[in-house]
C-alpha cells in the first residue's frame, strides 16, 4: 500500500466556503489548472459518481466512498489492478483551518498507478490546495 498525505493550515478562511468549493464537482477546473472538465452525476454522497477529465489524457469515473458533510470526502478510482483513494479533510484549529489531502493506492499493479497517476496527482495537491484558498478569499474576504 502507498499512501501519501499533505495538509496546510490556513488563517483567516471561511470553513464552509472551502467545503462548498469541494462538493460543487463541476466546477473543480476553476482550482485546478490541469482539468479539462469535472461532472457530477447525482447528489454529492457517498455512492454518486462524477466524470473527471485531465487535460490530455482520458476522462476517468470515480466513485464518492465516504462524505462527512462539511468536515470530509473520499472518492474513489478503479484502475486495473489498483484503487485510489482521495480523502479530503477539513479541521478547525486554534491555529486556523487545517485542509488534508490523503491519496492512498492498494492493489497488485499499485506500483504502475503510483508511477502513471498517483505520484502526479500527489505533486499537484500543494498548489490546488493554494488555489482552492485563493478562490475563496477572492470570493468570500
Amino acid at each position: 500500500m502507498w499512501h501519501k498525505s499533505y495538509q496546510q493550515t490556513f488563517k483567516n478562511i471561511n470553513k464552509e466556503a472551502i467545503w462548498r468549493l469541494w462538493v460543487d464537482i463541476d466546477n473543480w477546473p476553476l482550482w485546478h489548472d490541469d482539468l479539462e472538465y469535472c461532472r457530477l452525476e447525482g447528489p454529492f454522497k457517498a455512492g454518486s459518481y462524477f466524470w473527471l477529465k485531465p487535460t490530455d489524457m482520458k476522462a476517468v469515473k470515480i466513485l464518492i466512498t465516504d462524505v462527512d458533510e462539511g468536515k470530509s470526502f473520499t472518492d474513489c478510482t478503479k484502475f486495473f489492478g489498483a484503487t485510489m483513494s482521495d480523502t479530503h479533510t477539513l479541521k478547525e484549529t486554534e491555529d486556523g483551518l487545517v485542509l488534508t489531502n490523503t491519496l492512498t493506492v492498494t492493489g497488485p499493479l499499485s506500483w504502475l498507478w503510483i508511477i502513471v497517476v498517483a505520484q502526479k496527482v500527489a505533486d499537484s495537491v500543494p498548489k490546488e490546495m493554494e488555489s482552492l484558498v485563493k478562490l475563496v478569499r477572492a470570493h468570500h474576504g
